[in-house]
């Protein structure tokens, strides 16, 4: 079965799990086995084949012992800047993105004479 948007999540976890087992098998691994080396328990592993849901980490580690981590980088590519971003960058990486800045209130002159704030500048009262 294809994974497609149209699937489920317990389809889509099923498939994954089918395709999982079937990759175990072919090199000729026991679940004891690649559980042992991927560093999860046995029920983790078992879980994932029957399409149960797990943690990501569990699957991370399943999926790097049957050499198949690597796939993941295909799955979600690294995005890379627009044409625009880059000349508006100037060849510096965007570090964050940060949130509206609040003006700051101007240091108060402790010297100079207490005033309202809407006198025009340079006339006493």
């Amino acid at each position: 079965m294809k994974i497609e948007r149209y699937l489920t999540d317990d389809a889509v976890l099923v498939e994954l799990g089918r395709r999982l087992e079937r990759t175990r098998l072919e090199r000729n691994l026991t679940q004891r086995e690649l559980a042992a080396e991927a560093g999860v328990e046995r029920k983790a592993l078992q879980r994932i084949e029957a399409g149960e849901p797990v943690k990501v980490t569990s699957l991370i580690r399943v999926l790097r012992a049957l050499g198949l981590l690597d796939a993941l980088d295909q799955l979600v590519q690294e995005p890379v800047p627009s044409p625009i971003e880059l000349l508006k960058l100037h060849g510096k990486s965007r570090r964050r993105a940060s949130g509206e800045r609040q003006k700051r209130a101007p240091v108060r002159d402790e010297t100079a004479p207490w005033q309202w704030g809407d006198e025009t500048p340079g006339r006493g009262s």
